[in-house]
């Protein structure tokens, strides 16, 4: 393989310097390198590369520039980062050419995908190496082509959710220690077997551009080779849009209660100086709430009452805290007695607001855990909800993880509160689009049906599919009306489906 490689080096840099010097004007090499520069490079570089690199740093040919190494800047990006190196710019800055730079591959560099994250986004594996890609460039100019004559892919290969990979049973464990617990806005593309170059990827982000929100949309994609090579990790960085569509997100235990109660416990006697934990109750006192506490909530309830730890708001999931009281007016749009349990007082700057469980009026259950605004004007005017967990046996086997994860750290409180500050609504997470009630007019979905009879004006939301945690900004809706204009935040299925209820007139 080694000598297949050099050959195919050795091949490309004879025929590019013969194209330089029968077009001058066309086709410029840039000057190469030393062996003492390349070894100050923070990448391995492998001797068929070093073939070329000595030969030169690079291309100009018409409007595009390829760069080989460092030297003539990385395009906005860090050198080498993400397990790659950036070649050079497609499509008039649109796009970018990405080789793959890790140190383990012993006889090249590669694979070479070209990726294409703005309006119809497209992701292509070029080739399976550097030299195989720098040889077909070199050939294509010979023929009279251009670098913008790209080969279109005849093949196509799927990105597959990393949460998926991360919790399938049938996942090998190369792929599983490259994607660890996944997220779930990080797709991966297995590059190991691809059935053909140049082969396409069935891709779509994770954000869409075809609604407009109250900012200018300045949502991203970040590409990373990982694995030498093996796998492309495709991850929505959503800001400013709306999200598409579900996501995969992440499987939540049968058994999250006993699993949150038993770390939570380790937790506090590991660490009694940033973690405490309230005793729970029994449940004689618990028949004695004005909600009822199903079996399961039940489970958790006798264990824990309560959770303190540093830099995180303090979980008090017994009656009768205090700081949970909230102005009538906010009671009344949060649905009003029985709608919710309160668990923390959220502070953000000089903004507060209630984390809480959503409890099913009909049925009793005690559903997701949301976090509203407690201000009143506020919230009648920036009407908006954090999906924080599908349910508080969830929310606390999350914050174990985050507080395992934070003990790891120098600054436990700090590393702790910088990873939950989702708990405060609206403070970064991807948005999810509230939708007009009229687009779920003729839906079959019971869910979504149950709350068709609400006012005409009403905007709703599945949060069924989205990321935990997310933002659901009611007021970014192209259409919300403006100013102080909720009447009440509506809660279907214990959460599931959530809605903002405007005042009759729009406000």
């Amino acid at each position: 393989m080694t000598d297949e490689s050099t050959a195919r080096a050795e091949a490309a840099v004879g025929a590019l310097r013969a194209l330089a010097a029968r077009r001058p004007d066309g086709i410029v090499l840039l000057d190469g390198c030393t062996d003492a520069e390349l070894d100050t490079w923070p990448v391995r570089i492998p001797e068929a590369v070093r073939v070329v690199l000595r030969v030169t740093g690079g291309l100009e040919a018409g409007d595009s520039r390829y760069v080989f190494g460092p030297r003539g800047g990385s395009h906005g990006r860090r050198p080498f980062a993400d397990g790659h190196w950036t070649l050079g710019e497609l499509n008039r800055g649109q796009g970018s050419l990405l080789v793959g730079v890790d140190g383990a591959r012993r006889s090249d560099w590669g694979p070479v995908v070209a990726v294409q994250p703005y309006d119809e986004p497209e992701v292509t594996v070029e080739a399976p190496d550097f030299t195989g890609w720098l040889l077909g460039l070199a050939e294509r100019l010979a023929d009279g082509g251009t670098p913008e004559d790209r080969p279109l892919p005849t093949v196509f290969t799927g990105a597959v959710p990393s949460v998926e990979i991360a919790e399938s049973a049938d996942t090998d464990a190369e792929l599983l220690a490259l994607v660890g617990r996944g997220d779930s806005l990080t797709d991966l593309v297995d590059l190991r077997s691809l059935p053909a170059y140049p082969c396409g990827v069935s891709w779509d982000p994770y954000h869409s551009t075809d609604y407009n929100t109250a900012d200018t949309g300045s949502s991203e994609v970040d590409f990373r080779l990982a694995g030498d090579g093996k796998v492309l990790l495709i991850r929505s960085m959503v800001s400013g849009d709306f999200l598409r569509g579900g996501v995969r997100r992440h499987r939540v235990p049968d058994d999250a209660g006993p699993r949150a109660a038993a770390e939570l416990r380790a937790l506090a006697a590991e660490l009694p100086g940033l973690v405490a934990l309230q005793d729970g109750c029994g449940d004689a006192e618990m028949d004695t709430w004005p909600v009822p506490v199903p079996a399961g909530i039940r489970d958790v309830l006798r264990e824990i009452g309560g959770v303190r730890m540093a830099g995180l708001p303090e979980l008090k999931l017994l009656p009768g805290a205090p700081e949970h009281s909230v102005d009538p007016e906010v009671h009344r749009m949060m649905g009003g007695d029985g709608a919710y349990w309160p668990v923390a007082r959220v502070v953000y700057g000089r903004h507060t607001a209630l984390a809480q469980i959503r409890v099913d009026v009909d049925t009793g259950e005690w559903g997701y855990a949301v976090s509203v605004p407690t201000d009143p004007s506020s919230l009648r005017e920036f009407p908006e909800v954090t999906l924080l967990a599908e349910s508080l046996p969830h929310l606390l086997l999350t914050v174990a993880r985050l507080a395992r994860d934070a003990a790891g750290s120098p600054d436990f409180a700090r590393s702790l509160a910088g990873a939950t500050t989702w708990f405060f609504p609206n403070t970064g997470e991807p948005w999810t689009r509230p939708a007009p009630l009229d687009e779920w007019a003729s839906s079959t979905d019971p869910l979504r049906a149950a709350v068709t009879g609400l006012p005409a004006a009403t905007h709703v939301a599945d949060l069924r599919q989205a990321p935990i945690p997310t933002d659901l900004c009611f007021h970014r809706a192209e259409d919300w009306p403006y100013g102080d204009s909720l009447d009440h935040l509506h809660f279907g299925a214990g959460g599931r489906i959530a809605a903002a209820v405007p005042l009759a007139g729009g406000g």
